[in-house]
């Protein structure tokens, strides 16, 4: 018989950094998750990752036991490390803080259509061009 999902825990965690706390230990605590067992199979599976924020999805059962699901980094993030910068625009309307080209927003968009909920690479496409303003990243060909 398979085993009941009781919670479902939705973190972001920087790559091989996890620590039991806060807002880890706080998180899967309540929950009654071995805090320690968690971080050390995060930070294994994350190791390659380093220098990146990793979404991740935690399944507690009812026996304590845990399963976790990684998915790609954010866009924001994704298109901020691609044009070196450090934030986005505090006014993305009027100051932009950078240019990013059309080839590079396909790429971003190619490599997170597996967390997307869009049909094709055009509908990721505007989705990544829909980040980009909200930064403050001009989009040119």
């Amino acid at each position: 018989m398979a085993k009941k999902v009781t919670k479902i825990i939705k973190l972001q965690i920087a790559a091989a950094k996890a620590t039991p706390a806060p807002p880890i230990g706080t998180a899967l605590g309540p929950a009654g998750v071995n805090i320690g067992d968690f971080v050390k199979k995060f930070n294994d599976a994350t190791q390659a990752m380093i220098g990146n924020t990793i979404p991740v999805v935690i399944s507690v059962y009812d026996d304590r036991t845990f399963d976790f699901i990684m998915k790609t980094p954010p866009a924001a993030e994704m298109v901020k490390k691609t044009i070196g910068i450090e934030t986005g625009s505090g006014a993305p309307n009027s100051k932009k803080v950078g240019k990013i080209t059309k080839k590079q927003v396909e790429e971003i968009a190619a490599r997170k259509m597996v967390d997307m909920n869009a049909f094709d690479l055009k509908g990721a496409v505007k989705m990544i061009e829909g980040t980009c303003r909200s930064l403050g990243v001009e989009v040119v060909d």
